[in-house]
């Protein structure tokens, strides 16, 4: 076989297993991506629960103003009350009594409210909190471990790096070019076997002048359909 078709070979399958760590680091990132959309999800429950209570205490202080508000009013009122000398008067501060006291009574009803949905809302709080907290371990331990892969996919990779600028050195710059221009479309299938008289790239047949070039691996070949580098697999060759 020609020297330099055995190189490429040999650079072809190092590249190839160098980028076969690209997915097994896509699937770590994606256990810890799973889990920081969880805790995302959760955080922003907490933040909405968070809001909410805190609009409620908002509008509890309000009511409670109005409440003291209201409560100085039916106090003024009732002084006003010994200075009253005619019906008209009378009758005009008694509404104003009875709306203050429909006012107050609305208030107080609303507090009730607001303070029961509050105690609701701070159970879920407290609920979620505790979520939050079990993801944020979960998201620490995994880390650790994503964090290891990462180390030895680096390792093996820069191994394979190393490997790889050895042949890169060994192999004639011309037939490096050649094999690189073809793998910028081609990617890792730049140099393929052929199996029962097909291009293994673009699985179409070989005629058998090509084929037969091929097989004397004299030379390197090219599919004529595609324009991969081409090679028989020794057993096949053996066959």
């Amino acid at each position: 076989m020609n020297k330099h078709l055995n190189e490429l070979i040999a650079l072809s399958k190092n590249d190839l297993a160098i980028d076969s760590f690209t997915p097994q680091l896509e699937a770590s990132n994606k256990k810890l991506a799973k889990i920081q959309k969880k805790i995302n999800r959760v955080q922003n429950e907490l933040n909405g629960l968070t809001k909410d209570i805190e609009d409620n205490e908002s509008k509890v202080i309000t009511f409670e103003e109005q409440l003291t508000m209201l409560n100085d009013q039916l106090t003024l009122n009732t002084k006003k009350l010994k200075e009253i000398s005619t019906e008209k008067e009378m009758k005009a501060l008694s509404l104003e009594e009875s709306l203050a006291k429909e006012k107050m009574t609305f208030a107080n009803e609303e507090i009730t409210r607001l303070q029961a949905i509050n105690e609701i809302k701070k159970a879920l709080q407290e609920e979620s909190a505790s979520k939050f907290k079990v993801l944020d371990e979960e998201f620490t331990e995994m880390n650790k471990i994503v964090n290891v892969e990462k180390e030895e996919i680096e390792k093996s990779k820069g191994e394979l790096f190393v490997k790889r600028e050895d042949l890169t050195r060994n192999l004639e710059q011309k037939v490096l070019a050649f094999y690189e221009k073809i793998r910028i479309w081609a990617g890792n299938t730049a140099v393929v076997p052929v199996k029962k008289q097909a291009c293994y790239g673009c699985y179409m047949k070989l005629n058998d002048k090509t084929y037969s070039e091929v097989i004397r691996a004299d030379e390197i070949c090219n599919c004529p359909h595609c324009g991969r580098i081409l090679y028989i697999e020794p057993i096949t060759a053996e066959a």
